[in-house]
């Protein structure tokens, strides 16, 4: 590879087995339990969500992620009035996540940023499901780029830790705000698999990381995998190839 294709390669300390997050959409906590114990050591960073949110058991669920050295992603976009948004961050700051997403206006991102410790928030930018005519739906009127790169020069401003934004939007991110920012980047896909759910703005690892991603989010390509683990084992390999310095298992 090239000193030009690595140009926009995460130079931050980061374990190399953590750039990959693990989404665990999964219906119930005990489900998201096997699927930590199956996965072992092939990942060591989890996203928790919604759908786990809603089905209970969520911080015990969090608080046995970090009992056993894993890093987790509290992924529930918090969207409310900013002292309820702080409110809730002040709750999260000090269970041992590692992220935490936020999906609002500045005074939202705002009060985020103001309670967060050493928990580091995520400006959410446009989630990789909505494409150009979405966006249009939503009276969106410019491109998803400059959507994006408008939030994100935004959130960063009010003190944000970084923005979950797709592999397609980092290539303008970095170029417009430089690399002292953390961009997660869902909607990871092999190339063969690219339309056949529900996300529209989608990149392979590879790609992700080349345009200046730190961290790829997976999890259907490896929660639908014949074999997860090999599936997960063989992201991470590539994930070695592009950072071998810092890829100690």
């Amino acid at each position: 590879m090239g000193d030009t294709e690595r140009s926009l390669l995460s130079d931050k300390p980061i374990p190399g087995p953590e750039r990959l997050v693990f989404a665990l959409d999964v219906p119930s906590a005990e489900e998201a339990r096997r699927w930590v114990d199956a996965l072992g050591d092939a990942v060591h960073f989890y996203k928790l969500g919604l759908e786990l949110f809603m089905a209970g058991g969520y911080f015990e669920l969090l608080d046995h992620l970090v009992r056993r050295g894993k890093q987790v992603f509290v992924d529930l976009k918090f969207f409310d009035v900013p002292e309820t948004v702080a409110a809730a961050v002040r709750q999260l700051r000090n269970r041992g996540a590692r992220f935490a997403t936020v999906h609002g206006n500045d005074g939202m991102i705002d009060a985020a940023c103001r309670e967060k410790g050493d928990l580091k928030v995520l400006a959410v930018t446009a989630l990789t499901s909505l494409d150009q005519g979405d966006l249009r739906d939503l009276g969106f009127t410019v491109s998803v780029e400059k959507l994006v790169l408008s939030r994100a020069k935004r959130a960063l401003a009010y003190g944000c830790d970084g923005v979950v934004s797709s592999g397609l939007e980092a290539r303008a991110l970095r170029a417009s705000l430089g690399s002292r920012f953390l961009i997660v980047s869902p909607g990871i896909r092999p190339v063969e698999n690219r339309t056949t759910d529900d996300q529209k703005r989608v990149v392979t690892v590879r790609q992700a990381f080349l345009a200046g991603a730190d961290y790829v989010v997976v999890g259907r390509p490896i929660r639908d995998a014949s074999d997860p683990r090999a599936a997960a084992r063989a992201i991470q390999d590539e994930i070695a190839e592009l950072f071998p310095a810092n890829h100690a298992a």
